[in-house]
């Protein structure tokens, strides 16, 4: 057992707890703060938001013990807030609860926003809610509440605040944040505004979240195919949602992937750094980028090696590693994701064909509609499962 301090809605505690527990436990068994639900237990559904030293954290996912010495506040701590008690009765106004187990999280949520927004723009408000879900209300009510609340507290003079007041940058209630100063408010505010152009530095000294390897055959000799992956615009446009949008020497290039996942329409601007080495036909990009209207970023490397299958085919060998944080990054965490990107991976194989055939078009193609792949392979997995379970083709 170890003993945890920490200051919860305004109350210093000390409780002794295994260090295997999560907040949420340790604060619903040890505090009856039971205003915090448990949903999903995996960090995806947002039901179990806290603020920990003021930034809403997933409690299901975050040990007591890291949390040492911070500054908690639960739903509870709520009650005699300002911004708290304007969300009470926006909430109640529009409608926007049912069941209500996720509504300690959703305004939880709603709070920072609220704090920190400067503006009532309804896509700004569903992208920044898009990490709390809820199984009722369709999310209408819910958006129309924080909008209210937002216009009329700008309406009456009261200003966002940047950051939400914080002043620490890295993780909530790690007690190693960097004090943030002038220097680094402008840093971030500058970062904000124009869209970031990664560099050697950025690409380096990281490790993939996840990666996964693929491979696919076209009809064509080793040389040609070797020569069509020296032209980067014309091997993104066989990738969907990918373009080229400058090349800077052989070795860096920026541009943009546009991708859909149900309401969420991301675009990615980044920069990639490209090594080919002609003696083993093999070569690696690594690269990242950010969508500044959902604050994902991503960084990827995909490692390729070219074999001759005797004298008109090569085969083409793929790993790729990635990151994905973000509000995109809750759709990264299934392995589903090797599926969609094995059909992804199959649409560039046929692009690259067609390409290299000369009946593929130049224009970029369509964007990546993740969320029509993912239930594309969930529904072929339920196929799958019915087959095993019956022993034949379902009817």
């Amino acid at each position: 057992m170890t003993t945890v301090s920490l200051t919860v809605n305004g109350r210093t505690i000390s409780a002794e707890t295994e260090p295997r527990t999560h907040l949420a436990d340790f604060l619903r068994e040890t505090q009856t703060l039971t205003g915090t639900h448990l949903g999903c237990e995996h960090g995806v559904c947002g039901a179990c938001t806290v603020l920990v030293d003021g930034v809403p954290v997933r409690s299901c996912i975050t040990y007591a013990v890291a949390c040492s010495g911070a500054q908690v506040t639960t739903i509870e701590g709520l009650d005699d807030d300002e911004i708290g008690r304007e969300l009470r009765v926006a909430f109640s106004r529009e409608h926007a609860l049912q069941c209500g187990y996720c509504t300690p999280g959703m305004l939880i949520a709603a709070r920072d926003l609220v704090l920190r927004m400067p503006t009532d723009d309804e896509q700004a408000i569903r992208v920044a809610m898009s990490g709390n879900l809820c199984r009722c209300t369709g999310y209408v009510g819910i958006i129309r509440a924080v909008q209210s609340v937002i216009a009329d507290r700008r309406a009456r003079g009261i200003a966002a605040v940047p950051g939400a007041g914080r002043t620490v940058l890295g993780p909530a209630g790690s007690g190693h944040g960097q004090v943030v100063t002038a220097t680094t408010q402008t840093r971030t505010a500058a970062a904000a505004v124009a869209a970031p152009t990664a560099t050697s530095e950025d690409l380096t000294d990281w490790k993939p979240q996840a990666s996964f390897d693929q491979s696919f055959t076209v009809n064509h000799p080793l040389d040609k195919v070797w020569a069509f992956f020296a032209d980067i615009p014309a091997v993104a446009s066989c990738l969907p949602g990918a373009s080229v949008n400058a090349e800077s020497g052989a070795r860096n290039v920026t541009g943009k992937i546009r991708i859909k996942v149900g309401p969420i329409a991301a675009e990615f601007h980044g920069a990639a750094e490209i090594d080919r080495d002609p003696q083993t036909h093999s070569g690696t990009i690594q690269g990242s980028g950010r969508d500044s209207r959902s604050s994902s970023a991503t960084r990827g490397v995909i490692r390729y090696r070219l074999l001759p299958q005797g004298e008109s085919a090569t085969k083409v060998e793929l790993n790729v590693g990635y990151r994905l944080t973000g509000a995109l990054a809750q759709f990264s965490r299934s392995d589903l994701v090797t599926d969609i990107a094995g059909r992804l991976v199959g649409t560039f194989a046929q692009n690259v064909e067609a390409r290299l055939s000369g009946r593929g078009s130049t224009a970029p193609a369509a964007e990546l509609n993740a969320g029509s792949l993912f239930w594309s392979v969930l529904a072929n997995r339920i196929k799958q499962s019915l087959r095993r379970l019956f022993g034949g083709s379902p009817g």
